[in-house]
């Protein structure tokens, strides 16, 4: 008999989850629930998914692996919801939650009537949301965090491994509180400081319209995680709260300290403080994958002449290499304009740069 697995939420994550499994295990069935109706439709005509189910609990009681791929808030009612239901003593339950602590908390409920709940959390998405965005390899070399509790088996993390490791991701066993915590100082807390700073310009975007100008260059490429889902903030930051203040806490005395050296105004000081800060973001690693989705760019110089951008695209569409946005930093007549082209992954950025310099295209990979 077919092993079964129930996605619920089948969007982006939940949509790569089971294009993953069934590379890797095409002998499973999968079915999808999802609140949006028309998604799940459109993952089952797309074969993301063999089946779409009408109610979530019926799938539920039958399955062997269920993956619940929804926002965290919704993470926990599903929790409560199948525990009160009669699942499969051998069934796995795991969810892709960006914070891990209050939902470990929460499972506590599934594990008293004996099922195993571990915690997960793929490290990995995109711009883009839904099931037509779902993409088999968009986990590829991202970390997957999980977050057994110690009564769990070793053979059952080993069978979650497994059925995910068609994602091809690099799997990191911790601890909730520390996955919180780690997340919470590299994307968490970033997001709100993005958020923040945004915010900022706009108060004085509303005193001097020349703000909001000036904003639309480069200042939009370092908040860009500001533009990120505020429904999914905003849950991430009700479970993370206690992290995450503790962080603030961090970020302003910091504040204080940066305050303090512009009053001061003593170069030396100023000079270590921007020297120190750039010695370790160029140590950071530049291919690896982490908390935050990275932006895979590629900027062209083009001149502003009819039909160079269909051609630009035109070319890459021909090497069939994917782009996920495409921006006209600066075009004026008769001088280069820039194209700054987005990529999903650097493979593909990779392809394009090749692709273009071979057919007479400037590129640069930083500007």
């Amino acid at each position: 008999m077919d092993r079964r697995v129930l996605i619920i939420g089948v969007g982006l994550i939940g949509g790569s989850i089971a294009l993953a499994i069934k590379k890797e295990h095409p002998d499973a069935y999968i079915i999808g629930y999802d609140l949006n109706e028309e998604n799940c439709r459109l993952a089952a005509k797309m074969n993301i998914i063999d089946m779409c189910a009408d109610s979530f609990e019926s799938e539920a009681i039958s399955s062997d692996l269920i993956i619940l791929a929804c926002p965290v808030e919704e993470v926990e009612q599903k929790i409560y919801q199948l525990a009160d239901l009669p699942l499969k003593p051998e069934a796995i339950i795991t969810d892709v939650g960006s914070t891990k602590a209050k939902i470990m908390q929460k499972s506590a409920v599934l594990r008293e009537k004996g099922a195993v709940f571990i915690g997960g959390h793929p490290m990995a998405g995109s711009h883009k949301s839904g099931a037509g965005s779902a993409r088999e390899h968009l986990f590829e070399n991202a970390f997957y965090i999980l977050t057994p509790t110690s009564d769990i088996e070793e053979k059952k993390l080993s069978e979650l491994k497994n059925w995910l490791k068609g994602t091809e991701a690099n799997f990191v066993v911790m601890e909730p509180e520390e996955h919180d915590m780690v997340t919470g100082v590299v994307s968490h807390l970033p997001h709100l400081i993005a958020a923040s700073i945004v915010r900022q310009v706009e108060s004085h975007a509303g005193e001097n319209e020349r703000v909001r100008w000036l904003a639309a260059g480069g200042f939009r490429d370092i908040t860009r995680i500001a533009s990120s889902s505020p429904a999914m903030w905003r849950d991430i930051v009700k479970h993370n709260q206690s992290s995450l203040l503790s962080l603030i806490d961090e970020w302003i005395e910091e504040m204080h300290f940066v305050k303090t050296l512009v009053q001061e105004s003593d170069e030396n000081n100023l000079y270590n403080y921007f020297s120190d800060a750039k010695k370790y973001r160029d140590s950071l690693p530049v291919r690896a994958r982490g908390a935050i989705d990275a932006f895979y760019d590629l900027y062209v110089d083009v001149l502003d002449t009819p039909g160079i951008i269909s051609h630009v695209t035109t070319l890459l569409a021909e090497e069939r290499i994917s782009l996920t946005n495409i921006r006209i930093l600066e075009a004026r007549e008769d001088v280069f304009g820039v194209l700054r082209l987005s990529f999903q992954t650097e493979e593909d950025r990779e392809k394009a740069n090749d692709c273009l310099k071979q057919n007479d295209f400037e590129t640069y990979l930083n500007m």
